[in-house]
């Protein structure tokens, strides 16, 4: 789909050039400063943007994840959370998802998996550092650059997320890759959650499965509360790390 069809051409001062994809909160657009610049601007959903306390919500995500900055995020670049579509742009990265990597080629090898370990706990150190909880950190929320890994979304799966396994909205995240506490009590996931969720992230980046798998949210759930977690087809070097 590109801009032409869904009738959006401005985002504040920047030119939409097409749609990168889209999610539980919106969409996300590639545009261009007037300088030429690219960026990375989510749309919020009209609706979201409707509900009660959704915009005060939104720009406390987006002021505090404005002080996220390191080498392995895609930091906050302009916001606008008061006009009719609030949007954020964000440093666009150029590369595919780890989601996509692992769908198009397979796992990846031991070497890549320690290298993508060492750029996501960077990512989460700076994240943590600014008081913020990822709390959905998973394959597709990370960008594979030329240079390492990309973290990206950080704080705002903290509003709402629409994998959520309760139509309440309580539960945040995106069950293969949560934490136990995050099923149990998820107003009260800290940064220990995003640690339990880049363990499960490198499972699955070196085997294709995640430690938890299931065929319904509720079995996932069940399995990361209550049992071990499945590490067939792990290389001997990760265990230590990943457990």
């Amino acid at each position: 789909m590109t801009s032409g069809e869904t009738g959006l051409t401005m985002l504040g001062h920047y030119q939409v050039a097409e749609l990168l994809g889209a999610g539980g909160m919106g969409e996300v657009y590639l545009a261009h400063s007037p300088s030429g610049r690219a960026v990375a601007v989510k749309v919020i959903r009209e609706d979201l943007a409707a509900k009660p306390g959704f915009r005060e919500r939104f720009a406390r995500e987006v002021q505090a994840a404005r002080q996220v900055s390191g080498a392995f995020t895609a930091p906050v670049l302009d916001a606008d959370t008061t006009g009719p579509t609030p949007w954020m742009a964000t440093q666009y990265v150029d590369g595919p998802t780890l989601a996509e990597v692992v769908a198009q080629r397979g796992p990846l090898p031991a070497d890549d998996v320690w290298r993508l370990a060492s750029g996501l706990c960077e990512a989460l150190r700076d994240i943590h550092r600014a008081g913020l909880v990822h709390r959905d950190l998973k394959p597709g929320n990370i960008l594979l650059a030329d240079d390492g890994p990309r973290v990206i979304d950080f704080g705002i799966s903290r509003v709402v997320d629409a994998t959520a396994l309760t139509q309440s909205g309580q539960i945040l995240g995106t069950p293969l890759f949560m934490a136990p506490e995050q099923f149990r009590t998820p107003r009260d996931a800290g940064p220990a959650a995003d640690v339990f969720a880049l363990g499960s992230v490198l499972v699955y980046a070196a085997t294709g499965h995640g430690p938890f798998d299931a065929d319904t949210p509720y079995a996932i759930a069940w399995n990361a509360v209550h049992e071990a977690p499945d590490l067939t087809g792990l290389p001997d070097s990760l265990p230590p790390v990943v457990t």
